[in-house]
């Protein structure tokens, strides 16, 4: 236990830029509070002491605002910033390394009793009121971003966002920070796509009314109707005679 509450406070340290000392992270942060009481709850879930392990997970999120259920496996070196409406549930995995901010959920899709919570292996990165939800796999060094919502296996080293989570192409070399303003956006990008394709075609039907509109100008009034005229005398069927004639043919 001892050791595991070092590592947090360490895991801490290092993905806070507020944190100062050891101590002000011991005794201000509520992420690492509720990871200490999670261990002693998780060794009474494994101990077959059930109703005692509910009970301090209750506790525990009462007095953090993290709920996690005392069957939930997470590793030490976790941290989990803010940690206000963070919900992991019972047969989730956290691997060490990872970063959970505010509001994330580790949720289930079904209510069989078999594994139905998310894995998340190592230094995954989990942005504010992400939902990953299912027996599903998130694999080494992969980032979720802000309010998405996962549902599928994820790739070690893949960036998710939106609604169903999309794994977009992110250039930027991988690092332990979640840039929520720089992350991709699939939908803003179809849409800027959309809005140019709309312009150029804007552009060439102005340029083809011109057109239209110079060669109307240029000739003389009349002359379209003469030269329909000109067309029937030299035996050019009009449309209505051309389709008589076919049908006819057709008959006979």
């Amino acid at each position: 236990m001892i050791r595991a509450l070092w590592r947090d406070l360490h895991a801490a340290l290092a993905h806070d830029p507020a944190a100062r000392s050891r101590l002000e992270v011991l005794l201000a942060y509520p992420g690492v509070h509720a990871l200490f009481l999670h261990r002693i709850a998780h060794q009474l879930w494994n101990r077959d002491f059930k109703l005692a392990a509910r009970l301090l997970s209750h506790v525990n999120r009462f007095g953090t605002g993290v709920e996690i259920h005392p069957g939930a496996r997470i590793a030490d070196g976790v941290f989990i910033d803010h940690g206000m409406g963070v919900v992991i549930g019972e047969t989730a995995v956290v691997e060490e390394g990872c970063i959970i901010y505010k509001g994330v959920v580790l949720g289930g899709t079904t209510l069989e009793k078999r594994i139905r919570h998310p894995h998340l292996h190592r230094n995954v990165i989990v942005g504010s009121n992400a939902c990953v939800l299912g027996a599903i796999s998130v694999g080494e060094g992969a980032r979720i971003g802000s309010a998405s919502v996962v549902i599928k296996d994820v790739p070690a080293g893949a960036t998710v966002v939106g609604v169903p989570g999309r794994i977009v192409t992110d250039r930027r070399p991988l690092t332990d920070e979640l840039d929520h303003a720089a992350l991709p956006d699939p939908v803003a990008d179809v849409l800027r796509s959309l809005a140019a394709q709309q312009e150029t075609l804007a552009e060439r039907l102005a340029a083809l009314e011109e057109q239209l509109r110079s060669r109307a100008r240029s000739q003389p009034k009349g002359t379209a109707r003469h030269a329909a005229k000109n067309a029937v005398a030299e035996g050019e069927d009009e449309p209505e005679e051309h389709d008589a004639r076919k049908r006819a043919g057709r008959i006979f």
